[in-house]
């Protein structure tokens, strides 16, 4: 295990904690919360509060065995609390859908040695968000103090690497800023351009792309049962005995073992539900399948996905036009539906652009990975830019440009 200290600077002080119970809920969430410059904006991320990341402590998900031992930092000035960075140590490089497994075998090809690492994100959740959780009374370099810390325990501990994972374009840029390299990575998103129903969507895409939505509609529906829409207290603890075994389904398709323990779900459905949309398929008093989302300020973002049965086009369904139109009677902005995955484009999920951040301590290596970030940067943006051609949106439409 690696011993990591205690840095401080001026008034400000960072503390690194091997608990999120070691702080409190109330004074990690005001960090978690975003405040605009004139207070009249606030957003919550749902995967930075201290629910969501006390339960995949307490759930076993993350911990001794895992690849992921939390070693958050805390920000205190003049003894209060005023940042936070939820910080892991890594002994591998699963569930982070930013991929350096390649960095790691030159690494350890050429002598050194890659693991540990020290990780900046929300395990298992490729949602973009703030990383450095700096509350609205907190000295103005105090997110700036925390990343340098994070940096600051990989040299006095001789770690290989610190990476910060879909932080904001914000963060992006104060990182390189900070001698941090910056990669450019790529997901789809639904943007909500004020549409009030699924039919105002449906107007601003082409007509062979608006038929083919209604036509694999139509046959997701008629799959012989019907679909629930859950969430607050509408969800029970029996729907999470169904989610679990599309999740171990799915889990071990994609990952080979899944990542979430099953008492992770007890966890968020104590502490959660409120920020939790269930899409359940229902047959014959049996759930075959189903999709979880977390419900943000202004964000939907789906996660999870699994079936027991598998009928055309319902994963389609239940995963982006149920979310689609949630986002829509709810007034939410965006639907971020997870990594990967082109056929998105076609359901009106446009490419868009994600961001991370890597320091190396090996001057050598730094420089070879920067040019390679460099080519692979290009490379993602005029992928970006042919993409966007491919969208399903009329020609001239705002969301096509």
């Amino acid at each position: 295990m690696v011993g990591l200290g205690l840095m401080s600077e001026t008034s400000t002080n960072i503390k690194v904690v091997n608990s999120i119970s070691e702080l409190g809920r109330e004074e990690w969430d005001k960090c978690a919360i975003f405040h605009s410059d004139d207070d009249s904006n606030e957003t919550a991320d749902p995967f930075t509060c201290y629910d969501f990341l006390h339960a995949l402590e307490k759930s076993g998900s993350v911990g001794e065995g895992t690849g992921w031992i939390p070693y958050h930092l805390a920000a205190f000035n003049n003894n209060k609390f005023v940042g936070a960075v939820p910080l892991y140590l890594k002994s591998n490089s699963q569930g982070e859908y930013i991929f350096d497994h390649n960095w790691a075998h030159a690494f350890e090809r050429a002598g050194g040695r890659y693991y540990p690492k020290l990780q900046i994100s929300v395990p298992f959740t490729p949602v973009t968000g703030r990383r450095l959780l700096v509350s609205k009374n907190a000295p103005n370099n105090t997110a700036s103090l925390l990343l340098q810390s994070a940096i600051a325990l990989c040299k006095q501990n001789n770690l290989s690497s610190l990476h910060t994972t879909f932080c904001s374009r914000q963060e992006f840029e104060l990182g390189q800023e900070l001698g941090m390299l910056g990669r450019v990575s790529q997901q789809f998103h639904w943007l909500n351009e004020g549409y009030r129903t699924f039919e105002d969507f449906l107007s601003a895409l082409s007509s062979r792309k608006r038929k083919n939505i209604k036509k694999e509609r139509e046959k997701a529906n008629n799959f012989g049962g019907e679909i629930e829409i859950l969430s607050g207290t509408q969800i029970k603890k029996e729907h999470w005995s169904s989610f679990w075994e599309f999740y171990q389904d799915t889990g071990a398709r994609k990952w080979g073992t899944p990542y979430l323990t099953r008492q992770f779900f007890d966890e968020i459905h104590e502490t959660m539900r409120s920020k939790i949309l269930l899409i359940l398929a229902k047959k014959e008093e049996k759930y075959i399948a189903g999709a979880l989302n977390f419900i943000g300020s202004k964000t939907l973002f789906g996660r999870y996905w699994g079936c027991v049965e598998d009928y055309p086009f319902l994963h389609f369904e239940i995963c982006y036009y149920r979310a689609i139109e949630f986002a829509i009677n709810n007034g939410l902005k965006k639907v971020e539906a997870g990594a990967q995955g082109e056929h998105k484009l076609a359901r009106g999920y446009v490419p868009t652009e994600t961001f991370s951040l890597h320091w190396i301590g090996e001057e050598r290596f730094s420089r070879a990975v920067q040019d390679y970030l460099i080519s692979e940067q290009n490379a993602v943006r005029r992928d970006i830019e042919i993409l966007t051609d491919f969208t399903p949106f009329k020609k001239g439409d705002k969301n096509h440009d």
